[in-house]
């Protein structure tokens, strides 16, 4: 695989380790890169949402070489399964936001209508493409209204496999002689099952094939429940690897809990004893950032909540998603001008506001800011 130019740039900001990343000794087994946990004080993690998706279209390998030149300490690849059950980087299984496949009359006769996890859309799925006919496709801007620099990168890059990413990332991490994480999201798994392509043991065995993902941090994410119950038995405690839940704090179930006609909602699973059980199977929560500084009616921050203190007293790291640099997504006490406009200053401000709460980490679709942010 051909690495972008930029990748192998010195990255300005960047520590020689992943500080604090996982627990226990030298993990990496790369030549040249230093012990984990060696070197630096534990800080804040910073996670590139898929990638640098501030910057360049998400899920390419543009932005995750973006997002690690930068200084992300971990990239995120969300993973859905094609027709022929490889697992590919997409934020969700609709592909009409992230791709040109709308403009490509020769599967005009795909579109169709789908509800995946509540969501109906009108469009086009990675699960009704093979790999091969998604390597056709090109990658655009999601939201080229608050990022028309990101937008020119349209249809420069490909749809990228799970299995293409930890190489790549492996070869970056050489490259800078530092260790960089991979926080993978399993997307939809009750409904890829549904259709016969479950995500978890093709997971599980491309996790076990490359000796990166097998020596260095994963932290591996879901909104559901039982697929990481089931993955905690099958891998246990080891020192690379940490199971995050995924939560919001609205009264709804998870999808697995309400295919198998559970009552467990998201608010329950943030409550004291909520946390304690998640603490059972998972070491990460990770809620939407308003989950731990919620909005005043004005759209400026109110007080924090007792959610950080909560899932720390359960013995649970708190992993909050995420940061976005254009006015449009900040609190109001961070804005500084049009909703569509780019706001640096505005989004570490309000990073600032989030780490004195005591998060051990965050998402961000732009870790240079992170990193700035934690630089004071």
């Amino acid at each position: 695989m051909l690495l972008p130019a930029s990748v192998l740039a010195a990255p300005a900001a960047a520590t020689n380790t992943v500080a604090g990343a996982v627990a226990g000794g030298d993990q990496s087994g790369m030549p040249g890169i230093a012990a984990i946990g060696t070197g630096v004080q534990p800080r804040p993690l910073v996670f590139g949402h898929r990638g640098a998706s501030a910057l360049r279209p998400e899920h390419t390998l543009a932005s995750y070489a973006k997002a690690i030149v930068d200084g992300a300490d971990y990239v995120e690849p969300d993973l859905c399964a094609t027709k022929d059950g490889v697992l590919v980087a997409r934020h969700e299984a609709f592909l009409s936001e992230t791709t040109d496949v709308a403009s490509r009359k020769e599967f005009a006769s795909r579109k169709t209508r789908k509800t995946i996890d509540g969501d109906t859309h009108e469009g086009w799925f990675v699960d009704d493409f093979t790999l091969a006919e998604l390597k056709t496709l090109r990658a655009v801007e999601r939201i080229p209204q608050y990022r028309p620099g990101s937008a020119a990168y349209d249809g420069m890059f490909q749809v990228v496999t799970f299995e293409e990413i930890i190489d790549f990332v492996a070869a970056a991490a050489a490259a800078h002689g530092r260790i960089i994480g991979i926080v993978p999201e399993l997307k939809h798994s009750t409904y890829f099952a549904s259709v016969g392509l479950p995500l978890e043991e093709r997971f599980l065995s491309i996790i076990a094939a490359h000796d990166y993902t097998r020596r260095n941090p994963l932290e591996i994410q879901s909104f559901e429940v039982a697929n990481l119950k089931a993955l905690r038995a099958r891998l246990g405690s080891r020192a690379n690897l940490r199971l995050m839940q995924l939560v919001i704090t609205d009264k709804v179930r998870p999808m697995d809990v309400a295919a198998a006609g559970g009552t467990l909602t998201f608010a329950e699973m943030c409550t004291p004893a909520g946390l304690r059980d998640i603490a059972r199977y998972a070491d990460v929560v990770a809620p939407p950032t308003r989950a731990i500084i919620p909005l005043k009616k004005d759209g400026s921050l109110a007080a924090p909540s007792s959610l950080v203190e909560d899932a720390h007293r359960a013995g649970l790291r708190v992993e909050p998603w995420t940061f976005r640099p254009e006015n449009h997504f900040l609190a109001a006490d961070f804005r500084n001008g049009p909703d569509t406009a780019r706001n640096e200053a505005g989004s570490i401000a309000e990073i600032k506001r989030y780490l004195a709460t005591g998060i051990d980490g965050f998402f961000t679709d732009d870790p240079a800011l992170g990193r700035k942010a934690l630089a004071g």
